[in-house]
């Protein structure tokens, strides 16, 4: 595919229709910026966009990835399941985000009661208070390496080789926050 030919394509279609990019972008809900990128040829519309490109500009889905048109028209059940398809990645997409989103806000809680629990500690002397401290920053640092694995593909290369690897990581999450309490509860002593 090359992708400059398709932007080439893209813009074609979008000055048939007699619109700017501000306006294609209101349409599709995106960003002025993007529909840039996409007639440049330096980034793609996502699937679900490129499903409703082609069904806005009445042209096949092919012809704009081969940024040209054929004249071949898509069938309707041709049509509906590339529909398909764009709506389990978008569903895909959402679900990534949306795990990503909960490690690091569990990360963010986290790290911000074991700050408060490092302040309240140096008024009292109390041991379990260097304990929670510990451990909530472990669950921070856990958390938050978890959102970094998660977000780059390691974990999912991980799952796809071998659960073994995935049993070495949580090991050395439970070893890092073992280490982190008995480090807590050696500096109360």
């Amino acid at each position: 595919m090359d992708q400059k030919k398709t932007g080439s394509f893209l813009r074609e279609l979008r000055k048939e229709k007699q619109l700017t990019q501000e306006q294609l972008a209101e349409r599709f809900g995106v960003t002025s910026r993007s529909v840039s990128r996409w007639e440049t040829g330096s980034n793609m519309p996502d699937l679900s966009i490129l499903v409703e490109l082609a069904d806005f500009y009445d042209v096949d889905i092919r012809d704009i990835i081969d940024g040209e048109r054929k004249g071949e028209d898509m069938n309707k059940e041709e049509k509906e399941r590339l529909q398909l398809v764009a709506d389990y990645a978008e569903t895909e997409k959402n679900t990534l985000l949306m795990r990503l989103r909960i490690f690091s806000i569990v990360g963010l809680v986290s790290l911000i009661a074991g700050l408060t629990m490092m302040v309240i500690s140096r008024d009292n002397n109390l041991p379990v208070y260097d304990y929670l401290m510990g451990t909530l920053m472990g669950v921070a640092i856990g958390a938050l390496l978890v959102a970094v694995f998660y977000s780059t593909g390691v974990l999912e290369n991980m799952r796809k080789r071998k659960r073994t690897l995935m049993k070495v990581l949580l090991v050395i999450s439970i070893l890092f926050l073992l280490g982190t309490f008995i480090a807590a509860i050696i500096a109360s002593l």
